[in-house]
């Protein structure tokens, strides 16, 4: 690369700014045993608003019995679309046209839906193996374009399966690929098993970019292995802006071999302030939430934030 686009490169660079999806209510939430009764998800998710956070994840439309946590996101998602005063982008996931279409009538702004690139993780995840449905995910986006929705599609699995392993890279681009024709502009890459490294996500990220630099590149980063903050690091200097983070660290896939948290969205926060890159998310009521979750589960959340920020300084 010549002096003039590496200038250039980097003056769009330092014009970036951090945003958060945060995922916590649903990706955090679902393996939890505990159930968290309605009124408090509400409490939790107005603070979650106020943190100014730009997009916020309800929870996912999935059957009760399969994941029991969720069985309030059409009361959340309908309770929260109807305030007037909210500037936050409000999603849910959806895997199925079921959920599609609870969705649709709850009023959700963007829906989540993907792909694992893991045949073996994606037969566990929706009974289906990826062809199948890669085909049948492209065509709810479409419907969901059709009611004048934004939609996400997301990559899982993108940096290495829990029960296949290394995932080549071919197989994930062959998707973004298939995504990209079919003019979905808004695109997730999910480590799903917590795989990823930096060398490794930089250089996944830089083949992504080089199908097209048109469309919004999403990363969700999990911490199993105690990686993700060096991951989303190395996301932010391959270009990526968007993260999927939750408050406390919450979470985990259910339908992976190893569960293990998200990257703590308080904390990324942090990091990326005391590194002085720009972000409009509030950390304080970030904190209060994760407190309160932590005293709600009785026992202390992966952050650390909210464990060395005194209560007067939050």
């Amino acid at each position: 690369m010549n002096d003039c686009a590496d200038i250039k490169k980097e003056a769009l660079r330092n014009m970036r700014s951090l945003v958060i999806h945060e995922v916590g209510m649903r990706d955090g939430l679902q393996i939890e045993k505990q159930m968290v009764p309605l009124e408090i998800k509400k409490s939790w998710l107005e603070k979650l608003l106020d943190s100014g956070v730009q997009v916020l994840q309800i929870g996912s439309f999935v059957h009760p019995e399969k994941v029991p946590q969720m069985n309030t996101t059409d009361d959340l998602v309908s309770h929260f679309i109807s305030l007037e005063d909210q500037n936050t982008l409000l999603s849910g996931l959806v895997l199925n046209e079921r959920g599609l279409d609870r969705g649709l009538r709850c009023g959700v702004e963007l829906f989540c839906m993907g792909v694992s690139a893991s045949n073996t993780h994606s037969r566990k995840n929706t009974g289906m193996s990826t062809e199948e449905a890669l085909e049948r995910i492209m065509n709810m986006a479409d419907t969901a374009l059709a009611e004048k929705k934004r939609v996400q599609l997301s990559v899982q699995s993108a940096f290495g399966c829990g029960f296949e392993g290394v995932i080549p890279p071919e197989r994930i681009l062959y998707i973004i690929e298939e995504y990209l024709s079919r003019g979905f502009m808004d695109i997730s890459l999910a480590d799903t098993a917590g795989k990823a490294d930096p060398r490794q996500a930089a250089k996944l990220i830089e083949g992504v970019y080089n199908l097209s630099e048109t469309f919004n590149l999403t990363c969700h980063f999990h911490n199993t292995y105690g990686a993700g903050f060096a991951n989303c690091l190395a996301a932010w200097d391959a270009g990526v802006s968007t993260f999927e983070t939750a408050f406390g660290g919450l979470g985990g896939c259910p339908f992976t071999k190893t569960t293990g948290g998200n990257v703590c969205t308080e904390d990324l926060v942090n990091l990326f302030r005391r590194m002085e890159i720009p972000t409009a998310v509030d950390i304080g009521p970030l904190i209060k939430v994760t407190s309160e979750a932590a005293d709600f589960f009785g026992r202390e959340m992966s952050g650390f934030l909210y464990k060395t920020v005194p209560a007067d300084e939050r």
